[in-house]
């Protein structure tokens, strides 16, 4: 860890008061950010940096984009929350651009990531037992070891990260794990009895980036459909352009627009979840989105949120969505993102401290050449940090690189020779 000598006083005080009054629920990296905009971000001594993480991909149009900004301070001081316990004027004008830009007929709104896995968990297992006709409490949900789908005791009971879930339980049951990217595993687990789903992340962001082959989320979708369970997308952080597609889940197939809109059947989900890039990063909106046929089997009083669907997140979402279409986002996570990978293999090829590069779009992670129990990855982002770029490791060894899409080519190879000349000087 770096030194306390080499953060300011004014860095060290802000550091200090999260320490002595926070949660120690997380271990960020020394640095103090007070101002956003577009890819950079400025510590509060004013040194500017490139936000390569995006606060996890939540980011993906710019820090304090104007569009989106001004949405929300618009409807903020118009009217902010009214509570689904009234009808308001801007909720279904969002629903109806959410599922239009999607390609579903209905959309459940809430607030963050993690609530909306759970309303799909809470859907797909209703659909089981009042569609598929499974014994009540007998649902099964087939899920992916080295999975992240949020931090809630549910989802942490399926987790295969000993940090995520020691010593949080008791833990419901109901859940099947297979190893990822495994198509085999896969349709052994849907032979057996009562699976209502299968919820997947189509590429393993916290993991490390873990891509799977080309294929398996074909396969996937296609055994779903042979065994009539439902086909679950978390693309919290993988969807919304982040990958070069719409969505990840669709982002091998081979139709004209790859994907800029979701209208093709390649890999396409029974049930969609989105959050982080859904408000652009400036309040918390997620989504869950499936048709008339899954979604229906909720009924009033059965599921919501307080703040799930209020008017400031329905204006802001619908401007986040507009942002990545009029700025051709898509498009230029998919062409940076090769521009990028390209280049990091060069690195690779002259220097043997990093290893691998993996990931799509602007969604990418370097494998450092040291154990996953090292700190070799910590210290690399600590001098990425010295030289102007914020990354942060995540298992250890690996360290994710995920800018906001609004990069420019200019900037991107920018950033490159950063992490080259990191790289180069870096004594492990």
């Amino acid at each position: 860890m770096q030194s306390t000598n080499s953060l300011t006083n004014s860095s060290q005080a802000f550091i200090e008061l999260e320490d002595k009054y926070g949660a120690h629920n997380y271990h960020p990296l020394p640095v103090v950010l007070e101002k956003g905009d577009g890819v950079y971000v400025w510590d509060v001594d004013g040194k500017r940096y490139f936000d390569f993480l995006s606060a996890y991909s939540a980011v993906n149009q710019g820090h304090a984009h104007p569009k989106i900004t001004d949405a929300l301070i618009k409807q903020a001081q118009t009217l902010a929350l009214t509570s689904r316990a009234f009808y308001n004027n801007c909720l279904g004008e969002y629903e109806k651009f959410v599922t239009e830009y999607f390609g579903f007929d209905k959309v459940l709104p809430m607030n963050t990531g993690a609530e909306a896995v759970e309303t799909a968990i809470k859907l797909c297992r209703k659909w089981a037992y009042e569609k598929k006709g499974v014994a009540e409490n007998q649902a099964q949900i087939i899920v992916c070891e080295g999975n992240f789908h949020g931090r809630t005791t549910t989802i942490v009971s399926f987790s295969s990260d000993p940090d995520s879930n020691h010593n949080f339980g008791p833990y419901p049951a109901g859940f099947i794990s297979i190893p990822y990217n495994d198509t085999a595993a896969l349709e052994t687990a849907l032979q057996q009895p009562n699976v209502a789903g299968f919820l997947v992340e189509p590429i393993q962001g916290e993991a490390g980036v873990y891509t799977p082959d080309d294929h398996f989320m074909r396969e996937a979708r296609a055994l779903c459909s042979q065994y009539n369970a439902l086909f679950i997308a978390d693309e919290v952080q993988t969807g919304i352009a982040r990958t070069g597609s719409l969505l990840a889940v669709c982002g091998n197939c081979t139709c004209e627009n790859k994907c800029e809109q979701q209208a093709n059947t390649y890999a396409r989900p029974d049930i969609l979840i989105l959050g982080k890039a859904l408000s652009g990063g400036v309040y918390p909106v997620s989504a869950v989105l499936a048709n008339d046929d899954i979604m229906m089997v909720i009924k009033p009083g059965q599921h919501g949120s307080t703040f799930g669907g209020n008017p400031i997140a329905a204006k802001v979402a619908i401007a986040a969505l507009e942002v990545i279409s009029d700025e051709k986002l898509i498009q230029n996570a998919r062409l940076l993102g090769d521009l990028f990978r390209q280049e990091m293999q060069k690195i690779i090829a002259e220097n043997d401290l990093i290893v691998k590069v993996r990931g799509k779009g602007l969604l990418n992670a370097i494998v450092v050449n040291d154990s996953p129990d090292s700190d070799t990855a910590w210290r690399l982002c600590l001098a990425l940090k010295e030289n102007g770029l914020l990354a942060k490791p995540t298992h250890g060894n690996i360290i994710r690189f995920a800018p906001p899409l609004v990069i420019t080519e200019a900037q991107l190879l920018e950033c490159v020779s950063i992490i080259k000349h990191t790289i180069q000087s870096f004594k492990k």
